[in-house]
């Protein structure tokens, strides 16, 4: 029976095995350059999903899904009396859209912003589990979820494939708008 199970446990870490290779260790803290990169294939404290269970979430409302993709910025070579209007941002439906706080280090006011984003999205409710994602290999996800984590949240989600994998999957996207 012993050696059942050391065959089959064996069998799992080689088929494991590639996938965790070419995936970066976690860092001790936030990562802080170079966001659009392999990311970890873990994440310390928060339970990693796939996109069929990011499904399953969504189709049961058993979660709130965080978009952290960052807003772009008003191009610097635009002429200051020229009307810029952000990009859409296509996401998962129902999502809710805070921009801009996955980076590394955030200014004071993004993070006010964030915490009362998530506040607001949970009702306060710190267990309620939430989702954070963005795009395949975007570490503003995983610092978020991380980030998230140091404000109490418990029940935390990452979803690494973001929108990307979504869509890869033909689930449907929406246009959402940054959360106020």
């Amino acid at each position: 029976m012993r050696a059942v199970c050391l065959a089959v446990v064996a069998a799992l870490l080689g088929i494991l095995q590639p996938a965790l290779a070419g995936a970066p260790p976690e860092p001790e803290g936030y990562r802080l350059e170079n966001y659009r990169a392999p990311t970890p294939a873990t994440l310390n404290g928060a339970k990693v999903i796939d996109t069929n269970e990011a499904k399953t979430l969504w189709q049961q409302q058993a979660a709130i899904f965080v978009d952290v993709l960052p807003q772009p910025p008003r191009p610097a070579n635009l002429p200051p009396d020229t009307l810029w209007r952000v990009p859409p941002r296509n996401s998962i439906p129902g999502a809710i859209w805070l921009p801009n706080v996955g980076f590394g280090e955030i200014a004071d006011e993004t993070n006010t912003y964030f915490q009362h984003g998530l506040e607001t999205a949970t009702g306060g409710d710190h267990a309620r589990p939430l989702v954070f994602f963005c795009e395949r290999n975007c570490w503003m996800s995983w610092n978020a979820a991380k980030r998230a984590m140091t404000y109490g949240y418990s029940a935390v989600s990452w979803y690494p494939e973001g929108t990307e994998g979504w869509k890869e999957a033909d689930l449907p996207l929406e246009k959402v708008e940054k959360a106020p």
